[in-house]
């Protein structure tokens, strides 16, 4: 399937996804690793083709869809580009999540 959008990581979506697979590159399989990849590609081809999919977030124009219950991915749409904002690790404080 094309993607309609262009896909844009920002270095703080960047950072928090290398530091969450770290972390469970400790505590996790390496199948348990491929499934989440697998479902972070699957919610990001989804996003670029339907970007309007998943609900807003209480922060006007950020939607968020939450990627294998322990994480959720914030993202906004900008002209024809979809930015994922954060990757953020639902097990810490939502105070520490950077939009």
């Amino acid at each position: 399937m094309k993607s309609g959008y262009k896909i844009k990581w920002t270095d703080n979506a960047l950072t928090e996804l290398e530091k969450i697979y770290q972390y469970l590159e400790e505590n996790w399989t390496s199948e348990e690793l491929n499934k989440l990849s697998l479902e972070i590609e699957r919610t990001v081809n989804l996003i670029s083709n339907y970007p309007n999919i998943f609900p807003v977030s209480e922060r006007k124009n950020i939607r968020k869809v939450i990627v294998k219950r322990f994480n959720t991915l914030y993202y906004r749409e900008k002209g024809q580009t979809i930015e994922i904002l954060s990757f953020f690790s639902n097990r810490q404080s939502p105070e520490k999540r950077l939009l």
